[in-house]
């Protein structure tokens, strides 16, 4: 059986292998002995190498030892796990906040617990697969509207009757084309028809909004965003993820949530790790100044090969080309070139729309921006782009 599955895939160009990291430094990875540009990492502010949390994460380590040992409710709660869930409340201007151990487990935990038979979800049609996830966990009804449609949304509401709880969610910035949700739309249709807005802000934390806390205070929205979800391994440079809101909703989630509930503790380590980053990226704004910076960069460069990246408005920089072998051979292409940025296919993305994701990060330096544009030119002669 897997035989026949792993041929099919493989005739498909949709067979997957993990490309293995030896070692990294800054915006440089060693893959195969060879050093290359990391261009495709969520470690948008580049603090996963920050001394900070490096020191931060050993002395944990060296307090409470390497792993929580159980799951939060019978003995894994350390006193680090209680002070990073205050410091992300605080970060987030919200009452309480509550962690997870990856993004994924947070959405599925949240949605599951909120929403049930007697409900409804209304999701974005491009969603990350664990927020798809979570709503099939759920077992309400499922209610896809058309991407940042808001006239669509609003159809979709206007006919959601007999229904205990709506409940509209959305990413904040979307993962895989890099534009922003129309959250002040969103805000108000969730008010005019007496929905929860939830919104996942995992590529928005640290990079979006003036002191970097997403897209709530993106729009200047903060206070009308009842459950704001993010993640503290991307621009966070650490792991896990963590919802916010009110106090009464963490501790729903605490009694309800089944991935907090039945999952071993994250490490006291990973938590020391994103107090600090937390505490940097506040202390240092000039990351995210950088990664604007490089991206602009990079955006003006692509204009002038005239090369599109679609709708983006983030780190993230979709370089579509449509036919997934030549997406394949694009990336491999850049990787022969020295860059490292992996090429996108179904099922991450729909039919027709395979791409090279490209995202920046703060640690880029201006001649890394240039080289990646060199070799785009390169690959765009060449017939790798279109």
């Amino acid at each position: 059986m897997f035989e026949r599955e792993l041929t099919d895939l493989r005739q498909r160009h949709m067979f997957r292998k993990p490309l293995v990291i030896e070692s990294r430094e800054g915006a440089r990875v060693i893959i195969d002995g060879r050093s290359l540009l990391l261009m495709c990492s969520n470690d948008y502010l580049g603090l996963s190498f920050h001394p900070a949390l490096r020191a931060a994460a050993k002395a944990a380590t060296d307090r409470y030892g390497c792993g929580a040992g159980a799951s939060r409710l019978v003995s894994g709660t350390s006193a680090l796990h209680a002070e990073l869930e205050e410091r992300i409340a605080c970060f987030k201007n919200t009452e309480a906040a509550i962690v997870y151990n990856s993004g994924y487990a947070a959405n599925t935990g949240i949605i599951s617990a909120i929403a049930g038979p007697d409900d409804i979800i209304l999701s974005d049609n491009l969603n990350h697969a664990s927020i798809i996830d979570g709503c099939r966990l759920s077992r309400a009804q499922v209610a896809v509207y058309r991407h940042r449609d808001v006239n669509h949304l609003e159809d979709l509401l206007r006919k959601a009757t007999s229904i205990r709880r709506r409940l509209i969610v959305t990413d904040g910035v979307f993962s895989m084309d890099g534009d922003i949700a129309p959250l002040p739309e969103l805000v108000s249709l969730s008010e005019k028809y007496n929905a929860i807005l939830m919104v996942d802000d995992a590529h928005a934390v640290g990079v979006l909004g003036e002191r970097g806390r997403g897209t709530a205070e993106h729009f200047s929205l903060e206070d009308r965003v009842p459950i704001q979800m993010g993640t503290l391994g991307k621009a966070l440079g650490s792991f896990g993820a963590y919802a916010a809101g009110s106090r009464d909703f963490v501790n729903f989630l605490i009694n309800r949530s089944r991935s907090f509930v039945y999952s071993t503790a994250l490490p006291p380590s990973v938590c020391a790790a994103s107090i600090a980053a937390i505490d940097i990226v506040e202390r240092e704004p000039v990351l995210k100044k950088r990664v604007w910076k490089n991206r602009d960069r990079l955006l003006s460069g692509l204009s002038r090969l005239g090369v599109s990246c679609g709708s983006s408005e983030s780190a993230i920089i979709p370089i579509v080309i449509g036919d997934t072998e030549k997406a394949l051979n694009t990336g491999e292409r850049l990787f022969e070139y020295g860059i490292f940025a992996s090429a996108i296919r179904p099922p991450t993305v729909a039919e027709g729309s395979a791409r090279v994701r490209i995202t920046v990060m703060a640690t880029h330096r201006d001649d890394d921006i240039d080289i990646v544009l060199d070799a785009l030119d390169r690959c765009k002669k060449e017939g790798f782009l279109g």
